[in-house]
């Protein structure tokens, strides 16, 4: 990735995150969450970092550029979900392990350790928290990882929004998660659960 794209300033505070760890703190800490008041945004890291505002996009792409300005290669997973918004992660590999950083306002759908052997097992800690508004378990597919690399600059940087991600997203294939069978004989969130993934939501 080139860093030379950011401002010296910009530059400081993507290095600042030195692990996965500090960057999933600061998108808890110091990023609102973007619920879209004025319609629909797929805003830049740059945009994200300066409105210190985003959502599970717009908090990927960011996520993306810190974990780049160290090494690791900027690359998203995609979780679709049924009568549910999609999620996306960050994904980064460490000591031939999986883990993943995310921006979510449920307690549940962020950071992952990386002690996942796939990407499958990493998506799967995902399944029993992922929910509707109904209580339904709504995960049911996961993409491949994306190297953000093929996009060229504009997750980056870009002052307009970057719609041309997200919609390359929602059009490759996706593995399922589950069976229709299991599908059938889900049970509802537990309230106990429904209630913790609630812990700092903002409403």
């Amino acid at each position: 990735m080139s860093m030379h794209l950011f401002t010296p300033a910009e530059q400081r505070e993507l290095r600042a995150l030195r692990t996965p760890g500090r960057i999933q703190r600061f998108l808890d800490t110091e990023i609102g969450y973007n619920k879209e008041p004025n319609g629909p945004t797929c805003r830049s890291a740059r945009m994200v970092l300066r409105d210190r505002i985003g959502h599970c996009m717009e908090g990927a792409f960011l996520a993306c550029a810190a974990l780049a300005a160290h090494g690791h290669t900027p690359m998203l997973v995609d979780l679709e979900a049924v009568r549910d918004d999609d999620h996306v992660l960050t994904v980064f590999r460490e000591r031939g392990h999986w883990g993943a950083i995310a921006k979510s306002n449920y307690a549940s759908l962020r950071y992952r350790e990386p002690v996942y052997r796939t990407v499958r097992e990493l998506v799967m800690s995902y399944f029993e928290h992922y929910h509707n508004l109904a209580g339904e378990k709504s995960l049911r597919a996961y993409s491949r990882p994306v190297r953000l690399s093929r996009f060229g600059d504009a997750w980056m940087i870009s002052e307009e929004d970057v719609w041309q991600i997200p919609e390359y997203l929602c059009t490759i294939p996706h593995s399922p998660v589950i069976t229709r069978e299991m599908e059938r004989h889900l049970n509802r969130l537990d309230d106990r659960l429904r209630a913790s993934e609630q812990v700092g939501m903002q409403k």
